[in-house]
């Protein structure tokens, strides 16, 4: 099991309000990038790297939004350096996050199991 490292979290904090709230909105006037949510932020205990996990309102532009954030990581970079005060300004690496995707996946599950349960009593009677 990883420990957590207070500081990482507090650098890997901000880099997400950073990122979330002024840079991806303002900084980068994309006009393919509609609707792109920074959903976390994980940087590593030297604080050399982080992991940006974003997601977008509609699936199919996973794959533009990626090559966007892609290109434009240096700049963000870049930026961020100059926002936060960090002798070490981590290296940015963008990556879908699915989990929106996959909870509702299980919650259609879920809904369908119960509808079939349900139905089965309804169709046996009451206890």
């Amino acid at each position: 099991m990883a420990r957590d490292f207070p500081r990482a979290r507090r650098v890997a904090d901000q880099i997400q309000r950073e990122l979330a709230a002024d840079l991806v909105r303002s900084e980068i006037s994309d006009p393919r990038l509609s609707l792109l949510t920074i959903t976390d932020v994980e940087v590593s205990r030297d604080l050399a790297h982080a992991k940006v996990f974003f997601s977008t309102l509609k699936a199919e532009e996973r794959v533009v939004a990626q090559e966007i954030l892609d290109s434009a990581a240096g700049f963000l970079r870049a930026e961020i350096g100059g926002r936060m005060r960090l002798r070490v300004v981590p290296q940015l690496r963008f990556q879908y996050d699915d989990s929106i995707e996959r909870g509702m996946q299980m919650d259609a599950l879920i809904d369908s199991v119960r509808a079939e349960d349900r139905a089965r009593r309804g169709g046996e009677g009451d206890e």
